[in-house]
């Protein structure tokens, strides 16, 4: 199940939490949310998004 949760610090700081999304995908599905709530000033990349990447890579070799 795909969530996006915001967290709201006491002093009105506010944190994005993508859960559930593969590779990039968590960029895109929060990229709305993050413009509307104002500047980033922190960005902390899951396993999952290094995860997937890695494995969606190829390396090719021609002889």
């Amino acid at each position: 199940m795909k969530t996006i949760e915001i967290v709201v610090s006491p002093t009105g700081e506010t944190r994005l939490e993508t859960k559930g999304f593969s590779g990039s995908s968590c960029r895109d599905a929060s990229r709305l949310l993050e413009e509307a709530l104002g500047e980033r000033t922190e960005e902390r990349l899951t396993p999952e998004f290094h995860t997937t990447q890695a494995a969606g890579q190829q390396v090719r070799q021609q002889s």
